[in-house]
């Protein structure tokens, strides 16, 4: 008899399979707070079940988890975590520490296909993608490597575009809201613009923050640095955004990776400008971390700090982020990257 993982049943199928091995509903109840609260690694961990109930579960079925292949802590305290998958496949997860937070930034993909000129992921290529519990277990498996501290954020910016996985990402939020309490304002999900989806995720998921990657002004220039606007470009996605319902006081999140001499001009900072009046948005400014073999460059700091003027004098709140983790490969993409050509495997 096949044996199933409980971690990747939804709610419903949890309790369809408690009802199908004679238990009583509350036990599916129980089940499920000590895979997504307690953090339970098998049925022998769940002691509210008795020992003959836990060996009688245990021959229809277990709980994955994530294999921990690489971990690094970088002198600013940020950790980076190389996940194994039960089919071998490989995710990175980052942990970010900012003040009073703890922000945990997950993969939704295996690699990427949205092959964006300056993220390593989409050099990688799509490999597959995530389930809904593969999205939530990191949550599960970087809480216990942390304890006692607890994390407090979760973003949708690892490896992967998220509404590119929608159904999946989709379950994978009901189960952080619902099953691990992590309230939807804790929570943001990342995107490079795919605009359909966008309109309609407020109907599909709880209401999470949204950020949207966009690193251009033009559409000419965007096209050239990101495939994904020739089908969803700049008028509509803007358009999509200003018709996102926001609570009071929240706003979209705009990332803007600033490449020295190709989208970091006063012209641009103008623009940038202009293209977000009427929507209520944050910027922020992501300074290129250049590397070896690089196709961009970082801008000059004075040209970073006078684009950051110009928003700000437009009426646009512009954040300056710090690269953190740069002495452990923190940037999506680096650790597997380096872990695939340490054995001998291609890209």
């Amino acid at each position: 008899m096949r044996t199933i993982n409980l971690k990747a049943l939804s709610k419903r199928e949890t309790e369809l399979f408690v009802r199908e091995v004679g238990l009583p509903a509350f036990r599916a109840k129980q089940i499920l707070h000590w895979i997504y609260e307690r953090r339970a690694q098998s049925l022998q961990e769940i002691t509210e079940l008795s020992k003959g109930l836990r060996e009688k579960l245990s021959e229809r079925a277990y709980i994955s988890n994530l294999e921990l292949l690489n971990r690094q802590i970088s002198r600013d305290g940020t950790e980076k975590f190389l996940f194994g998958l039960e089919d071998g496949e490989t995710i990175e997860s980052v942990l970010i520490p900012d003040e009073d937070r703890l922000t945990l930034c997950i993969s939704s993909q295996v690699g990427c296909a949205m092959c964006c000129r300056f993220c390593l992921t989409g050099s990688l290529g799509l490999r597959r993608n995530l389930m809904p519990h593969e999205i939530a277990d990191q949550i599960i498996a970087a809480g216990r490597l942390i304890i006692p501290r607890q994390i407090t954020n979760i973003v949708f910016m690892g490896m992967g575009e998220p509404l590119a996985n929608f159904d999946h990402v989709v379950e994978a939020l009901w189960r952080i809201t619902e099953l691990m309490k992590i309230s939807p304002r804790r929570i943001t999900l990342s995107t490079s613009g795919i605009v359909p989806k966008i309109r309609v995720l407020p109907e599909r998921v709880p209401l999470v923050n949204l950020a949207i990657s966009l690193n251009a002004t033009t559409d000419a220039m965007r096209d050239s640095l990101m495939p994904v606007n020739r089908i969803c470009p700049l008028g509509e996605l803007l358009q999509a955004c200003r018709e996102f319902p926001l609570p009071p006081r929240r706003r979209i999140t705009f990332e803007y990776v600033l490449l020295g001499g190709i989208n970091d001009s006063p012209e641009d900072a103008g623009r940038l400008v202009r293209l977000l009046r009427g929507i209520p948005a944050k910027v922020n400014l992501i300074p290129f971390n250049s590397s070896a073999g690089a196709e961009f460059r970082r801008p000059e700091e004075e040209r970073i700090l006078e684009f950051q003027r110009i928003l700000s004098e437009g009426g646009v709140t512009a954040l300056l982020r710090k690269s953190k983790g740069q002495d452990i490969l923190a940037a999506c993409g680096q650790l597997k990257a380096k872990c695939r050509r340490s054995a001998g495997v291609g890209g």
